[in-house]
């Protein structure tokens, strides 16, 4: 009977850790989008028929990883019709210490990104932040803004495509929170 009731408390202690452990996941939050919720105007893209004001949104993140070097931060459209979505912001190399990117970080004639981070040519042609600009009448598309803990800072070409950058961060992650918003334009 003892050795019953040690195996119940064994498994309870168990599943009480696991708990805790599962509380400290490592997590991607904003104060400007939400997952499953509409975006504003001022997350759209200024140019291609849209008039937004093509702001990257806040992003914070927590409870990365031990062994974590450094952190790359994706926004990525899925629905875009091109047959391979749209990148439409990376940015790696984001130094272990930073834990979050400030709205409009992503505007790289302002210099707002942290020391040391490289932002990537996105889909636009631009390098860094380029905002939601669905076709009109397309319906709602998804946005997935996604950071991810590397296991070392990344060595990329100068000229890396968003498709190279994104399998050598894949590559090199530890973990990934995404936040999944959402744009229209009617």
């Amino acid at each position: 009977m003892f050795s019953l009731i040690s195996k119940v408390k064994c498994a309870v202690f168990t599943v009480l850790i696991s708990g805790v452990a599962s509380a400290e996941s490592f997590l991607l939050s904003s104060n400007d989008i939400d997952t499953g919720k509409y975006m504003s105007k001022e997350h759209e893209f200024q140019g291609f028929g849209c008039t937004g004001n093509n702001i990257s949104p806040q992003l914070s993140w927590a409870n990365a990883p031990k062994g974590t070097e450094a952190f790359a931060v994706f926004a990525y459209d899925p629905d875009a019709p091109t047959g391979s979505g749209w990148w439409h912001w990376q940015i790696v190399n984001i130094p272990k210490n930073i834990s979050s990117l400030e709205a409009g970080a992503g505007n790289s004639e302002k210099n707002r990104t942290p020391q040391g981070s490289v932002q990537i040519v996105n889909d636009y042609g631009v390098r860094g932040f380029g905002g939601a600009c669905p076709p009109k009448g397309h319906g709602a598309h998804r946005y997935q803004f996604t950071v991810f803990a590397l296991s070392k800072k990344l060595d990329l070409p100068s000229d890396a495509s968003g498709a190279l950058t994104g399998y050598i961060v894949k590559a090199n992650s530890l973990a990934e929170s995404t936040i999944e918003a959402l744009y229209m334009r009617e």
